[in-house]
């Protein structure tokens, strides 16, 4: 059962419920669509990449590659629910149109928080 989580910040008390602050592991699934354009691709590869280092230089953890399918590629991290909803928005942003993608919560072993303490 979700609890209430209480933090006081600055004198002021904030309430957060526990999915806002606590990390999980998130997916997302892309796949080219079938009438992609080549140009397409090459033009949004390198603001997937800034964005997927940006959050890496931020100390986050992720892990992403293609499948042997040629056309799907998946990316594995670790975020807040917020913090998930908002790299997905910057990641539809620059996609939207050209991929065809989803996110979802990983409901898996959190699988990259044991990777990362060792």
């Amino acid at each position: 059962m979700m609890q209430d989580c209480y933090l006081v910040l600055k004198g002021n008390l904030r309430i957060f419920f526990m999915s806002q602050i606590e990390t999980k592991p998130w997916v997302i699934i892309t796949v080219f669509k079938d009438e992609v354009n080549p140009s397409d691709i090459e033009r949004i590869a390198p603001q997937i990449q800034s964005l997927t280092d940006d959050w890496q230089s931020a100390g986050k953890i992720m892990w992403s590659g293609p499948f042997n399918d040629d056309v799907t590629g998946m990316a594995v991290f670790e975020a807040t629910k917020k913090e998930a909803d908002d790299f997905f928005k910057k990641y539809d942003q620059i996609c939207s149109g050209i991929l065809n993608y989803s996110m979802y919560e990983w409901d898996a072993m959190p699988i990259l928080s044991v990777l990362s303490n060792n």
